[in-house]
């Protein structure tokens, strides 16, 4: 009879954690990048001489490329070897980065940017799945406290960061920093990590290509994400340019799920959803992704179009939440391996709750200070959702199915980022429009309050040198200022509370999971 090889008792050469920084550096790159770019937006508009509408694709193309590749990364590693497939994404990421760099027109600098997209898709997912070889279940807590720092603190300092380089020196040093780190990826990479056996095996298995699912998962995810970035903008169902790509999503995306629970080699493994806690972990991640980067939109916004704040100092105000992140991160590494995951995740999403609850108390006079305390308190409970959830959605799963675990998760909480992103802007809008009439119906000739401070403000006009029906005029003038500001900052508020209570809904659902083996029993299933 053949020899049964124990997967189970293979350990890398390399020490553990040699690994996991060498994998972090590239894919906190990554992350960067995806935030980094926002701030320079007019910068690279001014540059290359396009509008300010044109130069969102510079943002939207990455966008695409990264979500179509995140979902198919696992079946990628799966067909090349995954160490491979992680270099070949480094590789492309450095090289478009220089071309982008470089670039001397929008289209080219757009197409340099899908190729970036495409190389930063399969890096998170990649090392989030080598992270989970190469730890045993009692300490991948930790292990992914590391991958934590670079998919949730990246995109905290790259605002700040993005904002200092473009004042300082130019738009393009934004790609160039990105040489040197991944050189350096590429060779710490090459030399300390490696497949282990059963993925060797897999690579060396033949397989049919899901040339269907493919082309689905391409097609649905990209025209999905089209529609996320440009939807607000215009106008949603009301363009025909939106609803010929939402359709297209909707049929592409549905026939994907039918045909990919059916076909026997799936680009995507969608009946692992019927493990109950991964099915479960997918909701969370979701969630996760739309609270953290819908509120890294949501807080600059506000500081920047109300608060009258730069870029970079608007950038700062959420630096310091990637800070506390960084601490608050291995703690709750730890603690994963001692409590209840179910507990932490119920906690996490308490104390995000009470957070953006306060973050309700938004007014203009609200001091820099304030506004830093409030992003580190409501980021404070992310580390205690993103760990548990991470460990809960390789247990039960065969060592062989990580990379699709990672790719999925990592796609759903991108996916959530953008719907959060796109929910809340429309919101917003939706809200000012709503408190602008109300507001409006208020300032009547009926309001006394109104008139006596019209007849001030005209008389204040007037001695500075205004004719009486400028003045009046003038002075009507700053009470529609008034009003829009007000609108804007009650559409700030509600938005605030509105996730609030989402999250706060969530609290007791960690509980309808199964509870998890404790300590080194919570081996994933062989």
């Amino acid at each position: 009879m053949p020899e049964v090889q124990d997967d189970s008792a293979w350990k890398p050469r390399y020490n553990p954690w040699v690994i996991a920084l060498t994998v972090t550096l590239a894919t906190f790159m990554e992350v960067l990048d995806t935030s980094i770019a926002n701030v320079a937006l007019p910068h690279i508009a001014g540059g290359l001489s396009a509008g300010q509408d044109e130069s969102t694709w510079v943002l939207t193309s990455y966008l695409v490329s990264n979500a179509i590749v995140l979902p198919l990364s696992g079946w990628l590693t799966t067909v090349i070897g995954r160490k491979r497939f992680y270099m070949t994404c480094v590789a492309l990421f450095t090289v478009s980065s220089v071309l982008c760099g470089f670039a001397p027109s929008l289209g080219l600098l757009i197409f340099f940017r899908i190729l970036q997209g495409a190389g930063g898709g399969g890096m998170g997912p990649s090392e989030q799945a080598i992270l989970a070889d190469t730890f045993p279940p009692e300490r991948r807590g930790l292990a992914f406290s590391v991958y934590g720092m670079a998919v949730v603190v990246a995109p905290a300092i790259g605002p700040t960061l993005g904002g200092w380089i473009t004042d300082n020196y130019d738009w393009r040093w934004i790609f160039f920093i990105n040489v040197p780190v991944g050189l350096v990826s590429l060779f710490l990479t090459s030399t300390v990590v490696e497949d282990p056996p059963w993925l060797k095996r897999l690579k060396g298995a033949a397989m049919k290509v899901d040339y269907i699912g493919l082309s689905l998962v391409v097609l649905g995810i990209g025209c999905l994400q089209v529609i996320l970035d440009k939807g607000q903008q215009d106008d949603w169902f009301g363009s025909s340019f939106i609803t010929t790509f939402a359709v297209v999503a909707a049929v592409a995306l549905v026939t994907l799920v039918i045909h990919e629970w059916r076909t026997l080699h799936p680009i995507l493994e969608l009946r692992l959803l019927k493990n109950r806690n991964f099915a479960a972990t997918i909701l969370f991640n979701f969630v996760l992704g739309c609270v953290l980067f819908g509120t890294t939109v949501l807080i600059p916004q506000f500081l920047q179009t109300l608060m009258g704040y730069s870029a970079q100092k608007a950038g700062e105000v959420l630096s310091p939440g990637g800070f506390m992140l960084m601490l608050l991160f291995p703690i709750a590494g730890i603690l994963s391996t001692k409590i209840d995951p179910r507990w932490m995740i119920a906690f996490g999403f308490g104390i995000t709750a009470v957070a953006l609850y306060h973050i309700t108390n938004l007014n203009l006079d609200v001091d820099f200070g304030t506004l830093i305390f409030w992003r580190m308190y409501q980021v404070a409970g992310l580390a205690f959702i993103f760990i548990p959830i991470s460990v809960l959605s390789y247990v039960g799963v065969p060592m062989e199915k990580n990379n699709q675990i990672s790719g999925m998760s990592n796609f759903i909480r991108n996916l959530g980022g953008s719907v959060g992103i796109s929910t809340l802007t429309t919101f917003l809008a939706r809200q000012t429009q709503v408190h602008q009439t109300s507001l409006v119906a208020h300032a009547t000739s009926a309001n006394p309050q109104l008139q006596v401070l019209l007849n001030s403000w005209a008389a204040h006009r007037a001695m500075t040198g205004s004719g009486p029906a400028l003045a009046v005029q003038q002075a009507y003038g700053q009470v529609i200022g008034i009003i829009e500001q007000q609108a804007t900052l009650l559409s700030y508020v509600n938005a605030f509370g509105a996730v609030a209570l989402i999250v706060v809904c969530l609290v007791p659902l960690p509980f309808l999971l199964k509870k998890p083996k404790t300590g080194g029993q919570a081996m994933a299933a062989h």
